[in-house]
């Protein structure tokens, strides 16, 4: 921090317009963007890719459908006959097996055939619950999208914003330099309080610098649970990352992404889009595709629960081996055939009930589905609004606000270069024109955000939700 207080020596008239002039500069030169030298800028598709790669969620899923998958392929296959061995009739007088003509050695076998086509229905429920896994996919790679856009978005606007200010912060230092030289002047006008309030801003902006430079680096760290690839080797040997991300010296593209909007006419006409046919849309997200194949699934559990009207049937077979008798005469051998099914009587208590559950089963995940479109639906309509007053708020700064607050600053400090104007007016001045660029900034910013959630309500795949967004945004 610098100190003022010790300039007291009297400063030329010369010199003290000169100053004047090195701060009139200094304000156009302000204006050009100082673009920070870097190698390593992480681009929103970038990173937002690296998180999908880096992503253990999409892997666990991916082999708990492999397990449903062939889980459905053991469920459709008949159960496992069943062999038996035994002694029957075998006296414990002697334990002879030639003694008695009833001993044998039997051999049984038995096997079981399920009811109806209940296999078939079983396979088909476990294939149509596998079948939901793909869309919870594409709907995690969508949310990770949205989600490290967003945090990719706000340290965007941190890092921009310590930029402005970093940018503006020598102007403030040639302003309270100035106030110095004027005030050990006698050509000059400025108070004692001018100075102090300098020192006062030029703290306030080192003050502000902190709080952003905490705030970007909260963002990166939140980042780094998405982008490091530290624990890819644990769940996959397969999966690979495009590169590392150094976070030492990590630093954003400065260009703002363009992210494009999908279905433009739902914004862009006269009249709201109606809940119908919003729910066509959002009927194709495969979050609603995910249930709608859970829905399926639970409507093989009815036909299942209704197979349990039919009889189970069994097969049986077994060979009764006897030995020669005392005498050394063969004896005839046995063998015995049958089978066996279930008579399904009292079907009031027990399957009625069965079928009447699984029918309510599968409402109540109708259910899931209403509630999920109808609350995409709300969800939609709210973000539609802030997307809207953003607009809005993003035109009144650039037509208005901006151009506006750029003419005060620079009125106020040709006012006070010229000995007719109040240093703290040209300080506050230049101020608010310093805040009105950061507010810009964030407009534009949040703008980007709503945009990326949009497209979430509406994409198939998870690649259009950023699709074709490039840098273009406006640089202030």
């Amino acid at each position: 921090m610098k100190t003022y207080i010790h300039f007291l020596t009297p400063v030329p008239g010369k010199l003290f317009l000169l100053l004047k002039i090195f701060v009139v500069i200094g304000i156009f030169l302000g204006y050009i963007v100082n673009a920070r030298a870097s190698d390593n800028f992480l681009r929103l598709e970038t990173a937002v890719k690296e998180a999908q790669l880096n992503d253990p969620w999409l892997v666990g899923n991916q082999h708990s459908q492999d397990a449903i998958e062939s889980m459905s392929v053991a469920a459709g296959t008949y159960p496992d006959p069943k062999m038996s061995l035994s002694l029957a009739n075998l006296p414990t007088d002697t334990f002879d097996f030639d003694q008695e003509a009833m001993t044998q050695f039997k051999v049984g076998l038995s096997q079981v055939f399920p009811r109806g086509d209940s296999l078939a229905i079983k396979r088909k429920q476990l294939e149509l619950v596998g079948s939901q896994f793909p869309f919870q996919r594409q709907n995690r790679k969508a949310k990770v999208v949205v989600t490290v856009g967003q945090l990719w978005l706000n340290a965007y606007l941190a890092q921009e914003s310590i930029s402005l200010i970093e940018k503006d912060r020598p102007l403030f230092e040639q302003l309270a330099d100035v106030a110095v030289a004027s005030y050990s002047s006698a050509y000059g006008r400025t108070r004692q309080q001018d100075i102090i309030r300098a020192q006062l801003e030029l703290t306030r902006l080192d003050d502000r610098l902190t709080i952003l430079k905490q705030k970007q680096e909260v963002f990166v760290e939140q980042l780094s649970e998405w982008l490091s690839n530290y624990f890819i080797e644990e769940y996959s040997d397969s999966l690979k990352t495009t590169a590392a991300v150094p976070w030492t010296s990590l630093v954003l593209d400065r260009q703002l992404p363009n992210v494009e909007m999908l279905n433009t006419s739902l914004y862009t006409a006269r009249q709201e889009a109606s809940p119908q046919t919003l729910y066509e849309h959002f009927s194709q997200h495969p979050l609603v595709a995910a249930l709608d194949q859970k829905i399926e699934a639970s409507k093989s559990g009815i036909d299942l629960a209704k197979q349990k009207y039919k009889s189970e049937w069994g097969l049986n077979a077994s060979y009764g081996y006897r030995d020669h008798d005392q005498l050394g005469n063969d004896r005839a051998d046995f063998l015995s055939v049958g089978i066996g099914f279930d008579l399904p009587f009292f079907t009031k208590n027990r399957q009625d009930k069965e079928v009447q559950s699984a029918r309510s089963k599968t409402e109540a995940i109708k259910t899931e589905k209403w509630l999920l479109v109808r609350k995409m639906i709300a969800d939609f309509e709210k973000t539609r609004t802030q997307l809207k007053r953003l607009n809005e708020r993003q035109k009144l700064y650039r037509e208005q606000l901006l151009p506006q607050m750029r003419e005060q600053a620079e009125a106020s400090l040709t006012a006070y270069t010229n000995d007719d104007g109040d240093f703290a007016e040209a300080v506050r001045a230049r101020i608010a024109e310093l805040n009105a660029l950061i507010d810009a900034y964030g407009i534009d910013v949040e703008r980007q955000k709503v945009i990326i959630q949009l497209n979430y309500f509406f994409m198939k795949n998870a690649d259009e939700i950023i699709t074709g967004s490039q840098g273009g945004g406006d640089k202030k």
